[in-house]
């Protein structure tokens, strides 16, 4: 995968849009993050993940090795996203597909 650190890994430690601590943030430079924050407000792991001007998405778990599972899936299926030539409508079908794999 082409994800990297995002901000250089700078965000690491800092609070995050669910108001957790952030442990782990990745930026695909096809226009895409994907962040886990622990101890956020609505539940103990958070995933928040988004396509720059396209759409954003979070989900919640209530243990690290779950939430850590999930994000690696999840970025993989991002960046399968990304790497595929599509049209407005392709690539809204493949958010909403992967909203209903990723709930």
């Amino acid at each position: 995968m082409q994800w990297t650190s995002f901000d250089g890994g700078a965000s690491i430690g800092q609070m995050g849009s669910e108001s957790g601590v952030i442990i782990r943030d990745s930026e695909h430079p096809l226009g895409a993050r994907i962040t886990l924050e622990r101890a956020g407000t609505v539940a103990p792991y958070s995933i928040t993940c988004g396509i720059y001007g396209c759409m954003a998405h979070t989900r919640f778990f209530s243990t690290e090795i779950d939430a850590s599972q999930e994000f690696d899936l999840m970025a993989a299926a991002l960046e399968s996203i990304l790497q595929s030539p599509t049209t407005e409508g392709d690539l809204i079908d493949s958010v909403g597909g992967f909203v209903e794999q990723f709930p």
